[in-house]
């Protein structure tokens, strides 16, 4: 097809993009249109035509879908946070469900029968606002030169402001205008880094809050090498003390050119350096670097399932690779022999021992460095088989040398916890073809709202593999 650039088109929006975008096909050729959703009807502009696929905005609707509802967030569309805000949470849910399936079915291979036989229905949430513990802010200026901190608009590097969003926990509002105001009464600038130098020094505001608790923890990422930096932080710290449950305020040094968004020093300004948040029956310390889920209320029923795909009797020797702070490493330590848990962050290693001890857990050890160093390694040295490995790798999987070392420890389970059904569907395919066979598929909604689904798998060995 011959579309041009800026021509308009009526099409029916028959489809969804992994990324949240809309799908309509004008004579067979399918545009990808943001804000739209599967059954509008929507007159479009064309922005891009290749050969294949092209690209749309949205100018108009002509009938909207039945899924279609208001958005919550007034700045829902400008923000680059949430991308189904306009799709019902049923048909979030249904969104979610698919997106697994098909990345199941396209890039593992796996037919439709056999994940009609083994999925289990997606874990939604009760209450879906107000879900995440941890935020973390870019800070910067407006187009008319104001202070502020927000979020990024979509595939730029844009600063939306922060208007009481809703995915984020509630009292966020007003730490954020406190930390502003002190900016602004003492001059210190937020980080601009342009092509023109690297200037100012607050980068990011990290904020963390413990349900279970009602603590907060706040801390300033800063361009600088030294707490001094900041000037008169004592104001700071008076200012943020007063809001109740204040636990944790420090600041965390980060003088690379990098998107990366926390350095790996810092310092204690006031209080402790955790906060203690609750799963279960189990108390978990946290601290600015440690990875912890951030939906405190569907973690419980995410590893709920993990431990139930385990299958534990007791007599497991179970590894837990890329454990974090060993939230569910403990968990599963409660029903098996022995856990070993591997984390490359060595304060997640420090913190997931301090966790183990305060819950009174002495059959869990913790090994620091990357998963696909440690696993092989002891293997090697060891020859140590495992009864049951649990895996929650980054969006990236894991790297094939970890899949291979896992079948040569011969589980008899393997239970895989992903963010990302892509890279969850390319190494469930590596297993499949080494002696492992899918028994069990359950979508989790971590993140309403968001195109984002966690996805837990059982993985059986094959008798005789």
């Amino acid at each position: 097809m011959n579309f041009q650039k800026n021509e308009r088109l009526t099409v029916s929006i028959d489809d969804m993009g992994i990324g949240g975008e809309g799908i309509g096909k004008k004579d067979g050729y399918p545009f990808f249109i943001k804000d739209t959703i599967a059954g509008d009807v929507a007159e479009i502009q064309v922005t891009k035509a290749g050969k294949s696929y092209g690209y749309a905005r949205l100018l108009r609707l002509v009938k909207a879908s039945p899924y279609r509802c208001d958005p919550l967030c007034r700045v829902s569309r400008a923000c680059g946070g949430c991308q189904l805000q306009e799709m019902t949470y049923d048909r979030q849910l249904f969104f979610k469900e698919q997106k697994v399936r098909g990345n199941l079915m396209r890039i593992g291979g796996f037919s439709a029968e056999t994940l009609d036989a083994v999925t289990e229905p997606i874990l939604s949430m009760e209450n879906p606002i107000h879900f995440r513990n941890k935020v973390q802010y870019p800070v910067g200026y407006d187009r008319d030169g104001r202070l502020c901190a927000g979020f990024y608009a979509g595939r730029t590097h844009t600063i939306v402001a922060s208007d009481s969003c809703i995915v984020h926990p509630a009292g966020t509002d007003e730490i954020l205008r406190k930390i502003l105001c002190y900016m602004e009464e003492h001059h210190i600038r937020a980080y601009d880094g342009g092509r023109e130098g690297k200037h100012g020094l607050v980068r990011h505001i990290l904020i963390r809050y413990a349900e279970s608790s009602g603590e907060w923890m706040v801390c300033l990422v800063i361009n600088g090498s030294s707490a001094g930096a900041l000037r008169d932080a004592d104001a700071l710290v008076a200012s943020l003390a007063e809001i109740p449950g204040m636990t944790s305020i420090s600041v965390n040094f980060n003088t690379k050119d990098t998107n990366v968004i926390m350095g790996q020093t810092g310092k204690l300004l006031w209080g402790r350096p955790t906060i203690t948040d609750t799963i279960g029956d189990l108390q978990f310390e946290i601290s600015p670097l440690s990875f912890y889920q951030v939906n405190s209320v569907q973690v419980k029923k995410l590893y709920g399932k993990a431990l139930a795909y385990a299958a534990l009797t007791g007599r497991e020797t179970v590894w837990d690779l890329y454990c974090g702070i060993g939230t569910l490493s403990l968990f599963l330590a409660g029903k098996a022999a022995s856990v070993c848990g591997v984390e490359i962050v060595p304060q997640a290693v420090e913190d997931a021992r301090i966790n183990a001890k305060q819950n009174h857990i002495t059959n869990a050890e913790f090994l620091t460095g990357a998963a696909e160093k440690v696993l092989v390694d002891r293997y090697r040295e060891t020859g140590e088989k495992a009864d049951v490995i649990v895996v929650d790798p980054p969006r990236k999987g894991c790297e094939e040398s970890v899949l291979d070392t896992m079948v040569r420890m011969e589980p008899e389970r393997i239970v895989y916890v992903s963010c990302d059904s892509a890279t969850l569907a390319r190494d469930l395919k590596y297993l499949c073809g080494a002696g492992y066979r899918l028994a069990k598929v359950c979508p989790c909604d971590m993140f309403p709202y968001t195109v984002h689904v966690e996805t837990v798998v059982l993985m059986s060995r094959v008798e005789g593999k």
